[in-house]
């Protein structure tokens, strides 16, 4: 299974002209601990879109997504705890990894059977919503991907995904929503999160 962050897959206002856009501020930056610090805690998948049809009908197939990202910065790596419900059999999985962390390319990595995934991360205006852009240098493959800190995503922060999307040129119609009111993953997440502080208890 394509676990959520690495799906290159995911409207309430109409696209604009890319031409229009300000796209230079969708650029990659360099990776530094404040980044970090930002991105760290737990997200939501709310949204994506992908030019690669494995990756968008994948992502058709989620029914909800959020994840816990924890940075070790001395080692530049992210412990990912993922959590996903899929509509087929209406059950939770849960899979743990570790993301790498390329500081100066703006960019994380993990190893799926065998490929490298790898996305820029892309920081928004608004600090409880960031995006990643993976396979940014495979015209073919390009997808973006949006994440927020709550489901409750304003207009504002999805009107900058939008734009985001005309900036690379994907069409509206292979963006692909979550909904997360038909999440199965609660009770195991709840149960991982007291097994988690227990430990920490004892230690």
């Amino acid at each position: 299974m394509l676990l959520p962050w690495a799906l290159a897959v995911l409207s309430l206002l109409p696209l604009l002209d890319a031409q229009s856009l300000d796209c230079d501020k969708f650029r990659a930056a360099p990776l530094t601990d404040a980044t970090l610090d930002r991105i760290s805690g737990k997200w939501f998948y709310i949204a994506s879109a992908s030019r690669d049809p494995e990756y968008h009908e994948t992502a058709k197939k989620l029914q909800a997504a959020y994840f816990h990202l924890t940075p070790n910065k001395r080692e530049d790596t992210i412990q990912l705890r993922e959590y996903s419900t899929i509509p087929s059999d209406n059950q939770c999985y849960y899979d743990f990894s570790i993301l790498n962390v390329q500081r100066d390319k703006g960019t994380l990595s993990k190893q799926v059977l065998g490929k490298e995934y790898v996305g820029n991360v892309l920081l928004t205006k608004d600090p409880k919503t960031f995006m990643i852009l993976y396979f940014p240098d495979d015209k073919e493959n390009l997808g973006l991907s949006l994440y927020a800190d709550t489901l409750d995503v304003t207009q504002e922060q999805m009107s900058e995904f939008h734009e985001a999307i005309g900036c690379i040129g994907i069409e509206k119609s292979k963006i692909v929503y979550i909904d997360q009111k038909k999440d199965q993953c609660g009770p195991l997440e709840k149960q991982h999160e007291e097994e988690r502080k227990k430990k920490q208890e004892e230690a």
